[in-house]
């Protein structure tokens, strides 16, 4: 039975109520700006690995934005069966961009587009046979799943502020005082602002880094209108799919992985927007909703499209609760993909704002898995075993750089996703200690030691 005990009692109307207009396009806006650099990130990685053509570069950057807004509406709003109607944001994941590159470059990017067509396809397909799994994620998994989820994002928010290790301008001053700076802006909004300021300090504090960042001549220098006012995503930008099942089968394991962090996201944002989860209600809205819009993706040249537990930690940090919030986050999210200029001038920020301001954002999602923790009976000694073994596996792979480099190259980017080690992990032992022949021994010797 999961616990709907939040450390600070919300309304659940607020998850449903419709804000003046201004605010809401101010709090969307504010998705955005944290989330953007997402979707913009996996274009560039993705036509810096394969080479590809600018044009198609473009092509592929409209379509990340255009279907992470669509996809951002569908979980927020709900379309039939499709959609947890909970203030999600919808991104290009970084293990299916890993995943996605890795297949063109074994075969070609229209075997990768059909290995995303057939993922999502299969997703929707097992959805019902997941439902009755799910008695194997309560908040001992889901909570031990959102901690590493959130170590290995602020992870990803450092490399921003400090570089990447190994690579020339590692640690450079500059880029982490900026990041300290603008860290510094939001903790001022949040501790002396009131009312919208506070709600929107992650915001100020991009704004406010950047407008530093020009101070100090940091700021990237970019061709805004480079290549005209509008882009649209281009259908089959490399062609019709080829379905390969072989091909396929890294992303197929994946999308077991990324079915159960959409699990304990959907879990994790009912809390934090005061609704009582329904697991075996919401979760099923959530994958398929997932499932739906990365089907999509494959024809538009995309990698598999999830739900992002980012925006979460904005949802809890800021108060904002309402789902139409992420609506406009949504709808923001189609216009820039839209109008191309808008994306080039984003880039003009520098990383080491949007790190800032993606590590405080992000750290609050530790901060509730540790709070799901907390309720998870800890005491327990079999029940410390499991998150400690779980925890320990899935770190090693965001701590270390590369620790199974040894193995096949499909294995090894299963084995190096943290968040998915963690699962798997947590779901087994959980299973073997507190619900097989091991937990009914055990119960038998404490009531022997009793009597």
């Amino acid at each position: 039975m999961i616990s709907t005990h939040t450390a600070e009692p919300v309304r659940p109307a607020e998850l449903d109520a419709v804000r003046p207009l201004r605010r809401t396009i101010l709090f969307g806006l504010q998705h955005f700006l944290v989330m953007s650099a997402t979707p913009i990130s996996s274009v560039f990685l993705i036509s810096a690995v394969l080479r590809l053509e600018q044009d198609i570069t473009l092509q592929l950057l409209a379509a990340s934005l255009v279907l992470s807004g669509i996809g951002s509406i569908v979980q927020s709003v709900g379309v039939g069966p499709f959609g947890s109607r909970l203030p999600f944001v919808m991104l290009p994941g970084g293990a299916p961009v890993i995943l996605f590159i890795g297949i063109a470059q074994a075969h070609d990017a229209r075997v990768a587009t059909g290995a995303v067509v057939l993922t999502g396809l299969i997703m929707f397909l097992i959805v019902p046979v997941f439902t009755r799994l799910l008695r194997f994620f309560p908040p001992l998994v889901i909570g031990t799943m959102m901690t590493v989820v959130g170590i290995n994002l602020v992870q990803v928010g450092a490399k921003l502020m400090f570089g990447q290790p190994g690579k020339p301008g590692y640690g450079d001053g500059s880029s982490v005082v900026l990041g300290l700076i603008t860290i510094a802006i939001i903790v001022a909004a949040v501790l002396l602002g009131r009312g919208v300021i506070r709600r929107v300090a992650p915001m100020i504090g991009l704004a406010g880094g950047t407008v530093v960042a020009v101070l100090m001549g940091k700021t990237h220098s970019v061709d805004v209108f480079g290549s005209g006012l509008v882009r649209l995503p281009t259908l089959l930008p490399f062609g019709p799919p080829r379905f390969d099942l072989i091909a396929a089968i890294p992303l197929l394991l994946f999308s077991i992985a990324s079915m159960a962090e959409a699990t304990g996201q959907t879990v994790i944002n009912s809390e934090a927007v005061g609704r009582e989860p329904r697991l075996r209600v919401d979760a099923p809205r959530t994958i398929r909703g997932d499932a739906l819009v990365s089907t999509a993706a494959g024809f538009f040249g995309m990698p598999l499209m999830v739900t992002s537990g980012e925006n979460v930690g904005i949802v809890r940090m800021t108060g904002v609760r309402s789902r139409f919030v992420t609506v406009a986050a949504g709808v923001v999210l189609i216009l820039v993909g839209l109008i191309a200029p808008i994306p080039r001038l984003l880039r003009a920020v520098p990383d080491a704002v949007v790190g800032g301001t993606s590590v405080v954002v992000f750290a609050v999602i530790i901060v509730l898995g540790v709070q799901m923790l907390a309720r998870s009976a800890l005491q327990d000694h079999a029940t410390m075993f499991v998150v400690a073994v779980s925890l320990g596996l899935g770190l090693i792979p965001i701590l270390l750089p590369a620790p199974y480099a040894a193995l096949p190259d499909n294995l090894r980017i299963l084995a190096e996703s943290g968040v998915a080690v963690s699962t798997f992990s947590a779901v087994l032992l959980n299973a073997v200690l507190n619900h097989g022949p091991l937990a009914r021994r055990r119960a038998a010797d404490a009531t022997t030691t009793e009597d």
